[in-house]
């Protein structure tokens, strides 16, 4: 199986790719650090397989797996990411991906994912099958629920969950201020006053 990988973190790249080579019934065929990087050279032109990190730098990886799908719509795309987003995870399996797998798995998870994918199973996280069981079992959306952007509903989860500025800054590549200046527009989306009323609100729409 031919895979190409997408992921920004260098050490982790190569050790994607020494894993991945290692097996035998494993051929990397490209190795990149940006969605713009493998976008100039197509390796999955000549691939089976794609593995792709969701957050990149510049373009994202739901954006680049918008872009290769319908370009090469036979191609195994499965996501590794650290993002449990709900819209993320939607966002990649709407553009086109057919797995979605959580960083941090053994690395056999991880390649005896790739073998299911390519035998035309569908590998997902458990964490990441829940929630994609609890939207086919929610009747319709929850009002207000487009109120935010993608990025917003990611901060807010990232706050929930206990994380700084600092370090929702270098989660998502981009600065404090920049994560300041999302916050703050999410709370007047929200019509909120302080984090807890914010938080509230955005759980009672199912957005975190």
């Amino acid at each position: 199986m031919r895979i190409c990988i997408v992921e920004d973190n260098k050490p982790l790249l190569e050790n994607l790719r020494l894993l991945l080579e290692g097996e035998p019934s494993f051929s990397v065929v490209g190795a990149y650090p940006s969605a713009e990087a493998a976008l100039r050279e197509k390796p999955w032109q000549n691939a089976d397989m794609l593995l792709v990190d969701i957050d990149l730098p510049g373009l994202s990886g739901v954006d680049l797996i918008r872009r290769v799908h319908p370009e090469v719509p036979r191609l195994h795309i499965l996501v590794y990411t650290i993002s449990e987003n709900r819209d993320t995870v939607f966002a990649a399996l709407k553009a086109g991906a057919m797995g979605y797998l959580l960083k941090g798995c053994p690395p056999r998870e991880l390649i005896d994912s790739l073998h299911t994918l390519h035998q035309g199973g569908a590998p997902m996280s458990p964490k990441i099958a829940r929630k994609v069981i609890r939207e086919l079992q929610m009747p319709e959306a929850r009002p207000g629920s487009e109120l935010l952007s993608v990025r917003e509903k990611e901060i807010l989860t990232a706050i929930a969950t206990g994380k700084s500025y600092k370090e929702m800054a270098q989660a998502f590549g981009i600065s404090p201020h920049t994560i300041h200046a999302h916050i703050k527009k999410a709370y007047e989306k929200l019509q909120a006053a302080t984090r807890g009323e914010a938080l509230q609100k955005a759980r009672d729409m199912g957005v975190i």
